[in-house]
């Protein structure tokens, strides 16, 4: 018995496809089957399952512990959720030996995929091509469907944990807006556990996503919030993406704080709790936050782009926080080190209790910089990584100013400008900052030199 995954459902962070084209529960099944493998191989016996509220996640759900049944794998199926809750089943449950979340996360609704963790760490890269290639060698352990099958809800247990001390934190008059996402029931009780006033919309789980798309990066997303802030006239307000691993915020006066903004509240909470830490934070996020971090006592540390190579860069360094432009924000500080939006949620409230200010007079405390929205341009599979290499070596070779952990960033007198080949896309991403608009006009003839150089035409950026 083998099985061929379609050549573009595995990624270097999870498995994803769309439904009945490039993904089925045979994918599930496989998964199941080699995931389990490799966890019994390890040592282990037990693996926690979830899913989102896509209407094909139960289908997938059953064929994935169909699979890991298969090998000889308990499983503990703890249902519809986001995914920290998965997160945290499998970090708090001791007979637990790694996780599996069923969830398109922010994708359209015909998406769907998976998420892993194999004790305790990060499953990506060369560990998810593994599973592709037992997958075609058939190298799997069949043990006749003995393994067995419990469920075992988290919800209540999950949100106990991520308010725990929330009734210390002050009173604040805050906006929701799950984006009819997997995080809908859990930020429903989540607000009955914090003080203050919450006006919530859109926590009716719905994989169509009828109001708008389930993505919090995009301004577009954030209007129904904004609406909701202003009418109300609410201190603040949080919204999810899809599967609730991914935070985004605008303070009362509707204006949205970033990812890298965020992480200038966070990373001032934390530091006063342990004082010269290393903080952690994508090629992508502004020099601003770096510049914050070493103000406040911290170390910075800028890395890779990709939750999973965050996490594994948080192991190695002991940093209790990191995070990345795209929402994902990771508290080891009082917390297990994993992404989650619903927890960073409750952390901004902390943080505005513990700081004393609010998160709009925080939020204009912060330097004005004028900087690019994320953008991508289509180049060749087979070009994206070389085209990258090409222009960190011209950029060394002309003495910049620059890191090349991921791509090239490059400093110069008007602020910063970034080209990284995506590990998920066949795009390079480019991103630039400036304190004034002719700065920021200078770094973008610098973006459009170097790709012209490497044959690629600047023009039109494409989506996510």
């Amino acid at each position: 018995m083998a099985h061929q995954f379609h050549s573009t459902s595995l990624r270097e962070y999870d498995i994803r496809g769309i439904l009945g084209k490039t993904l089925g529960a045979e994918d599930a099944d496989a998964i199941g089957r080699g995931f389990g493998t490799l966890i019994r191989r390890a040592g282990g016996n037990c693996v926690a399952v979830g899913y989102d509220g896509r209407e094909s996640s139960p289908m997938l759900e059953e064929a994935l512990v169909k699979g890991l049944t298969a090998t000889g794998c308990n499983v503990v199926r703890v249902g519809l959720g986001p995914t920290p809750m998965l997160y945290y089943a499998e970090a708090s449950m001791d007979d637990v030996d790694g996780g599996i979340m069923i969830t398109g996360s922010h994708n359209p609704p015909d998406y769907n995929g998976f998420k892993m963790v194999f004790q305790g760490g990060p499953f990506f890269g060369a560990d998810i091509q593994k599973l592709g290639a037992m997958a075609t060698a058939g190298d799997w352990d069949d043990k006749g469907d003995t393994g067995t099958s419990r469920e075992q809800p988290m919800l209540d247990a999950y949100i106990d944990r991520i308010t725990k001390g929330a009734d210390q934190f002050a009173e604040f008059r805050v906006g929701w807006d799950a984006g009819n996402g997997a995080a809908g029931p859990a930020l429903e009780q989540l607000i009955t556990k914090l003080p203050g006033e919450h006006h919530c919309i859109y926590t009716k789980v719905d994989g169509t996503f009828p109001n708008h798309h389930p993505d919090p990066t995009e301004p577009e997303n954030l209007v129904d919030l904004q609406k909701l802030v202003a009418d109300n006239d609410l201190d603040f307000g949080i919204a999810f993406d899809g599967d609730g691993d991914r935070i985004g915020a605008i303070d009362g006066e509707g204006r949205i704080i970033w990812g890298d903004q965020l992480m200038q509240i966070f990373a001032a909470d934390v530091l006063a709790e342990e004082p010269g830490s290393t903080i952690i934070a994508d090629v992508k996020a502004s020099q601003a936050l770096y510049d914050k971090i070493a103000e406040l006592g911290g170390k910075p540390l800028m890395w890779k782009t990709g939750h999973s190579l965050i996490k594994s860069k948080m192991k190695e360094t002991g940093s209790p926080l990191a995070g990345e432009m795209s929402g994902h924000i990771f508290f080891k500080n009082d917390y297990y080190g994993f992404d989650d939006a619903l927890y960073a949620a409750v952390r901004l409230i902390k943080a505005a209790t513990t700081l004393g200010k609010s998160v709009t007079q925080m939020r204009s405390d912060m330097p004005d910089m004028i900087n690019t929205p994320e953008m991508r341009f289509q180049v060749d599979e087979s070009r994206k990584f070389a085209a990258v290499d090409e222009i960190v070596a011209r950029m060394k070779a002309a003495g910049a100013n620059m890191s090349d952990i991921d791509g090239a960033r490059v400093n110069t007198d008007d602020g910063w400008w970034l080209l990284r080949a995506s590990n998920t896309q066949d795009v390079l991403v480019a991103r630039a900052e400036a304190s004034s608009e002719a700065g920021l006009q200078r770094l973008m003839d610098q973006i459009d030199e170097q790709l012209a150089l490497s044959g690629i035409e600047r023009g039109e950026t494409v989506g996510h």
